[in-house]
Formats: structure tokens, sequence, C-alpha cells
């Protein structure tokens, strides 16, 4: 489900890229660690400064952003330094539809696009699907305690599918496959933030 207007100027703006480098990063890193190389995916690419962070803050070798939003994606493409143009590509693409093979990625992330997804279990099962043996889903996900307060609710359009509890979305990733990776850290019930990890054969 596409943003309205108020959620993409907030996505967009300077002070939501300092809470993912300084905030969402860190604690994801610490969780889930360095990928050392590899490809990454990122779910919901926004304006492109997720990919950045893959690359400086996780130490990927390449990523792939996608997101539903064409103007997402013209956004992110303009936005990228020279620097990161032949390791980075950019593309629309459906977070419940991914357009991959089958075991292509060792890491995806997901700054918070799930909530916006009403097939977000679907999602999550393409998630696993398109993860190599070992590879590590990062999520930071915003929680139903938020979405259904009043200022949530007055400001931005999220789909009712779209609201779960931390408990109901570490759930549904335990049945698409995964295995937690130590607890999930949640700011009361309002963001939840972990990484998940899909089995190695024969585990």
């Amino acid at each position: 489900m596409l943003m309205n207007k108020i959620e993409t100027l907030t996505i967009n703006n300077p002070v939501r890229s300092l809470v993912q480098h300084f905030v969402e990063a860190r604690l994801l890193r610490k969780k889930g660690g360095y990928l050392n190389g590899g490809t990454a995916l990122e779910i919901g690419c926004g304006r492109g400064e997720g990919a950045r962070i893959i690359l400086d803050r996780f130490g990927a070798e390449r990523v792939v952003g996608i997101d539903l939003d064409p103007a997402q994606v013209e956004r992110a493409q303009r936005r990228l330094p020279k620097k990161y143009q032949k390791r980075v590509e950019f593309q629309t693409g459906d977070a419940a539809k991914l357009r991959f093979t089958d075991q292509t990625f060792d890491a995806v992330f997901d700054f918070g696009i799930l909530h916006h997804v009403p097939e977000w279990r679907p999602a999550l099962r393409e998630v696993h699907r398109v993860l190599k043996p070992g590879g590590r889903f990062y999520f930071d996900e915003v929680l139903r305690g938020f979405l259904e307060t009043r200022a949530a609710r007055s400001l931005f359009v999220h789909p009712q599918e779209g609201h779960f509890s931390a408990a109901e979305f570490e759930h549904a990733c335990r049945a698409a496959g995964f295995e937690m990776s130590g607890r999930v850290t949640t700011i009361g019930t309002w963001f939840a933030i972990g990484v998940a990890i899909r089995p190695s054969d024969g585990i």
C-alpha cells in the first residue's frame, strides 16, 4: 500500500535518516552482526538511505532496493552518490511478490515497511524464500499499539490487515520458517526490532 503525502514527507525527512543511522542500525547490527560482503535486499527502499546504511554500517558488498512507489525509486536513484552506483540497484517491486529466484540474498532488511503490506505474512514467506540458508532478516517494525493511536490514525493511512503485535510478528516469522536470533526488542507496544535467520540446510 502506498504511503499518503504526510507519511511520505515524514519518511523522507532528514530526522528519519538520523534515527535510521544512529538508533535502528545500531540495534540491528548488535542483534545480527555484520555481513562482511554478500548481497542484501532492502524491501521498501524509500529515498535510498537504507541502502547506504546496509553498505556502510553492515558491510554488504551489494544492495538491491525495491519500493512499490516508482516516485521513491526515482528519488533513491537520483540521490545515490556516485561512489555507490556500481554497488546499488533500485527497482519497483512488491514485497509480497518478490521477483527474485530462490536463495538469492545473504540478508534482507525491513526498515519499517511490512506494516504497509496487507499481505505481510506472504511477504515473510517471500523473504524466507529469497534468503540463502543461514541468511539474516533484519527487521524494524511499527506495531499495532502505535498504528491505532489517535495521532497515527489521523495523520497516516495503513491497511488494517497490517496491524500486528510483536508476538504476532514473531509467530508469523517462525511460521514462515525462520528461527529468531535472540529476543525481539520492543519499545512499548509501538515498535519491534529483531533479526530472524533462515536455518541452514539440514537443521
